[in-house]
This record gives structure tokens, sequence and C-alpha cells, in this order.
């Protein structure tokens, strides 16, 4: 069976009349801020998740791949489960106090506790 093409590639773009159309993606990535100018929230949320609670950090200017990372070094310290994606942190449980212990001895120094 033959395969469909698909046109997404282009932004579903098929066919363009003007003489300067170009069909390569623009590709915008947001450079890393360095920690002390980062300005990070930290909050509990509970809302559809069963009744479980889960501390978000979110307010990053960072690679994606930068955040899967500090994600990571944050589910291992505070020793529970959690996520990133959408540009935020999501850490099972309630561990606002330890993860703004962790940021600020890691150089996060804007990072504040939010309700």
């Amino acid at each position: 069976m033959a395969k469909k093409k698909s046109y997404n590639n282009f932004g579903g773009i098929v066919f363009s009349t003007s003489a300067d159309f170009n069909f390569e993606e623009e590709k915008h990535q947001e450079d890393t801020l360095p920690a002390n100018e980062q300005i990070l929230k930290i909050k509990l949320d509970k809302k559809q998740r069963a009744g479980k609670v889960v501390t978000i950090v979110n307010g990053f200017v960072m690679k994606e791949d930068d955040i899967d990372s500090l994600a990571k070094q944050l589910k291992t310290f505070c020793g529970t489960g959690g996520s990133s994606k959408n540009n935020e942190i999501i850490i099972q449980g309630d561990n606002r106090e330890k993860i703004l212990q962790w940021l600020m001895k890691n150089g996060y120094k804007k990072s504040k506790i939010v309700q």
C-alpha cells in the first residue's frame, strides 16, 4: 500500500504564487538565561489530579532539554516522581520548601513560593 503524501511539513502550504516565498520552517529556540536571571514560581496544585497534590515550578526561559535535566535533578533531590512539559516542572507531593532550598542553593536566587 502506498504512503499518503503529507503536506504538514510545510505548515499546510501546498502552493504559493509569491516569488520570494521560502518553504523552510523558521525555527525559533529560546536561549537559556543564566540561573541568577531566572524568575521561577513554585506553587501547589491539586486540580484534576484525583485529590493528589503536586508542586509545580514554572517561569523558565530555557531550552526543553535544560528543563528536562533540571526536572531530573529535582526529582532525585525530592525522592519523588514527576515530569516536565509546557515549560514547567511537576513534582509529586508538597515539596515547595525543599525545591525552593535546592533552587536557591544552585543559583536560582529569584525563585519564590506563590499561592
